[in-house]
């Protein structure tokens, strides 16, 4: 048989059940207003938290990079590959965090699976919460160490977990800012379970940073938490920094081991220079303009106060993930589909990302965003509000029939 027609029908199963998952080519900067396959619309489902992506201080500081460092790095950080900018970009997320060291990554996921498979080994426990963001769960799966997990932000969960393993070494790791439901994690309560287990914190804070917190450090910051309380942080660059990239940041010890044994930092060609020089410049923006997280929070506030007024099932966030539970995959696409008629463009985050029956519109909201276009939002979305309520006529319909 050949391999397209063992493959076939996976693909065939995800269309039906409305999982299919389809790339749109964008044709603009990002924004509130993004071109996408030649038609504007106004997006609400950008990481873009803090509209630094297109940011032209941002763009100058890039080019300048370029002008400097040229087009690449060449090589990994431990042949020729880490430059000035690249330290001195490790050197300002250390003193923003309040960490002695910073390692750079060139993305999140490998962040991710980094600093896991080399905590870890045959012999120790890998706890995390049962929401954690994919690459996570594939790091702690990946790194050999035995692999529970724990319920959504249930602290007495992880608490009966840690009690009941006599392992050797023992992480507990969680999402800041959990990605798809947008609600926080109980930090100061795990940290201080941590310490009482004998177990060490990692908290990786991708949603968070550059959101949260006074100078925009993120869920550490905001919790006040030490580097002894949370030894392991990490976080990306791609999401409220404007750029790309991730990193760890920890004790000096830490991140020495990590150049040793991480093995997706020792093996891979490191992220331009120029990359580096132009977040130089964004983690000056972050700090030097709270008005960004001010706005952003009463965005936050104006959007939830109009949705509940909706009657939609708004799911408990603080943050600028903002999901809308709808539950079916094929109803949350036909919402999804319906706004972007009206020139909105809101994803609808079906599984495997979440749970089964629990389909969502993740809406994220910017501090680029005005308050008129939150409000354009909130006028479409109780302009079809309908749909939910021809699918709950429909289903009442079904139940009395049989």
């Amino acid at each position: 048989m050949m391999l397209d027609q063992l493959l076939q029908p996976a693909l065939q199963e995800r269309e039906a059940a409305s999982l299919y998952r389809r790339r749109r080519v964008i044709e603009s900067t990002q924004g509130p207003e993004v071109v996408v396959e030649g038609k504007s619309y106004l997006g609400f489902c950008s990481n873009d938290y803090l509209g630094l992506a297109a940011d032209p201080r941002i763009s100058k500081a890039f080019i300048a990079g370029v002008e400097k460092f040229g087009n690449g790095s060449g090589a990994s950080h431990l042949v020729l590959g880490h430059s000035a900018a690249h330290h001195q970009l490790e050197d300002a997320l250390a003193e923003m965090t309040g960490r002695d060291r910073v390692l750079l990554f060139s993305t999140g996921y490998m962040a991710n699976l980094g600093a896991l498979s080399a905590l870890v080994d045959r012999g120790d426990l890998v706890l995390e919460d049962r929401l954690n963001h994919a690459s996570l769960l594939d790091g702690g799966l990946l790194s050999g160490a035995k692999f529970k997990r724990f319920q959504h932000a249930d602290v007495a969960s992880a608490e009966q977990q840690l009690t009941s393993d006599d392992s050797g070494r023992r992480i507990l790791v969680t999402d800041g800012v959990f990605s798809m439901d947008g609600d926080i994690a109980p930090l100061p309560e795990l940290a201080e379970l941590c310490q009482k287990q004998n177990a060490h914190l990692v908290v990786d804070d991708a949603h968070g940073f550059g959101c949260l917190g006074a100078k925009g450090a993120g869920c550490v910051e905001q919790f006040g938490l030490s580097q002894q309380q949370v030894p392991v942080l990490i976080g990306t660059l791609g999401k409220a920094a404007g750029t790309a990239g991730a990193f760890v940041a920890g004790s000096e010890t830490l991140i020495e081991y990590l150049i040793q044994f991480a093995r997706p930092y020792i093996y891979t060609t490191a992220m331009p220079p120029a990359v580096a020089a132009a977040t130089l410049e964004s983690l000056k923006i972050i700090e030097s303009e709270s008005w960004r997280r001010e706005h952003l929070k009463s965005l936050i506030t104006r959007f939830r106060e109009g949705v509940s007024a909706l009657g939609y099932n708004l799911m408990d966030s603080d943050t600028a993930i903002q999901p809308i539970q709808i539950g079916e995959s094929a109803l949350a696409m036909s919402l999804s589909r319906a706004l972007e008629g009206e020139g909105l463009f809101v994803g609808a985050i079906r599984p495997p990302t979440v749970p089964q029956g629990t389909a969502r519109l993740r809406i994220t909201l910017s501090a680029a965003h005005t308050e008129a276009q939150v409000d354009r939002l909130l006028a479409a979305l109780e302009k079809h509000r309908g749909l939910l309520d021809g699918l709950n006529t429909q289903k009442l319909q079904r139940s009395a029939s049989v």
